[in-house]
């Protein structure tokens, strides 16, 4: 299918490796050229040209840490007129509700919260001027059923899902869609993350960790970053305009809901 989107220019945030690599990866194949950003410049150096050799957009890249005003400005400044933006940043650290203060939620809100509106904001004007857009928001399948060592993360996504509901259907008439993608386990770092604290937890290896927690999902895997980026490649296409303020989730069916 040809997603329509060639020529088209996006900013992906967090995207050296993991979800957001894959969110480039993919758009990058549609033909989009792209700036990238990342915090580790060996490793976002790495990919940008990995995807410049397979694909033949123009990669640019941005270190800077987008949950900080100064590494929003970098990129916004960077991509200049964005057609796509798919927002990413690094969920908090799980742990338990009793041991979480005031400053870990303002991190958490920071990262996970502020920083997408500050880039919607910043970007979003402009899609509505030319009439045509799209944003990406990276979440997380906690937003449809919270995960309890997850408090930090569930809050603050929800919060930005509370945000896009409302501000995707004031922008649709322009042309702009805001949506998010919800990920179960993916093979990703972040995954090592949480199974490595399982291991610490109950005393299991690294393996029986992924066992276990594979075993709970449906689809009986670890999702792909191949194939999370090609449903976000999907709703950044010419076909989706008419998918507004949406979560979609891509978790394996681990989340068990009817709606």
């Amino acid at each position: 299918m040809d997603l329509g989107i060639r020529g088209k220019r996006a900013l992906v945030c967090a995207s050296s490796k993991g979800l957001g690599r894959g969110c480039a990866e993919a758009l990058a194949e549609a033909g989009v050229d792209l700036v990238m950003n990342a915090r580790g410049a060996e490793a976002l150096e790495a990919a940008a040209e990995e995807i410049r050799t397979a694909t033949g957009v123009s990669v640019t890249t941005v270190v800077a840490d987008v949950t900080t005003a100064e590494g929003q400005q970098a990129v916004i400044s960077a991509v200049g007129e964005a057609d796509i933006l798919v927002n990413n940043a690094g969920g908090p650290p799980p742990g338990s509700w009793q041991d979480w203060d005031r400053d870990d939620f303002i991190k958490a809100l920071d990262a996970n919260m502020l920083a997408p509106i500050a880039l919607i904001k910043a970007l979003v004007p402009g899609m509505m001027d030319r009439g045509w857009g799209r944003v990406i928001n990276i979440t997380s399948q906690s937003v449809k059923a919270p995960i309890p060592v997850l408090g930090l993360s569930n809050a603050a996504r929800t919060g930005l899902t509370g945000y896009v509901a409302g501000t995707s259907r004031q922008v649709a008439g322009k042309g702009v869609t805001i949506n998010n993608l919800l990920p179960g386990i993916h093979a990703t770092d972040r995954a090592d993350a949480l199974d490595g604290a399982v291991v610490k937890a109950q005393g299991i290896t690294l393996d029986e960790a992924r066992a276990n927690r594979a075993a709970n999902i449906p689809a009986g895997r670890y999702g792909t970053r191949h194939e999370f980026g090609a449903a976000c490649a999907f709703l950044c296409s010419v076909h989706a305009g008419f998918i507004v303020g949406q979560n979609l989730l891509l978790d394996g069916g681990a989340t068990n809901a009817t709606i």
